[in-house]
């Protein structure tokens, strides 16, 4: 399974990644087009005084918006892991009880014409999430959980390695 793994040290706040992901969900492909259209990131980078922190879908193990869900429109892949309200036989009718139930807040009302929730869905149809590929600090990387996890691991043995160093150099 892969996931979007998030460098908060990495990142500026330039917001690179949410003009991306209007880009990549709108109809023009373009950074006019999703201006012009109106189309709402699915993703933020929230401010947390002077640190920026992008925060999107978890695409959950087991969903709370998947259970909270009324019309059985939020669903989530067997395969892909992905959760999303869009591409199913059911319809999402705006009753927000995904949004109400994400611990990540994660979800939102869209501001387009259709009263229905957007969230991350890692841009299907991609190869790499278009936040993913446009970040250019490398804040947020895509790839298998497993190889993500021992690279974290690794990156903490490290700094904690060189806290250890610096602190015997006093």
């Amino acid at each position: 399974m892969r996931e979007i793994l998030i460098y908060p040290e990495k990142c500026n706040g330039c917001l690179t990644c949410q003009t991306a992901c209007s880009v990549a969900h709108s109809k023009s492909g373009t950074v006019i087009g999703a201006i012009l259209e109106k189309v709402q990131p699915r993703l933020t980078v929230e401010a947390v005084g002077a640190v920026a922190i992008p925060l999107m879908c978890r695409h959950c193990e087991e969903p709370a918006c998947v259970d909270a869900c009324m019309t059985g429109a939020m669903q989530k892949d067997k395969d892909t892991g992905i959760v999303t309200n869009e591409g199913h036989p059911q319809k999402c009718v705006g009753c927000w009880m995904c949004v109400m139930s994400c611990p990540y807040g994660a979800i939102s009302r869209s501001t387009g014409a259709e009263a229905v929730a957007i969230k991350c869905d890692r841009c299907t149809g991609r190869e790499i999430p278009a936040c993913v590929e446009s970040c250019p600090n490398g804040a947020l990387e895509f790839g298998e959980i497993d190889a993500l996890g021992d690279k974290r691991r690794k990156q903490t043995a490290r700094s904690v390695k060189k806290g250890l160093d610096q602190m015997e150099a006093s």
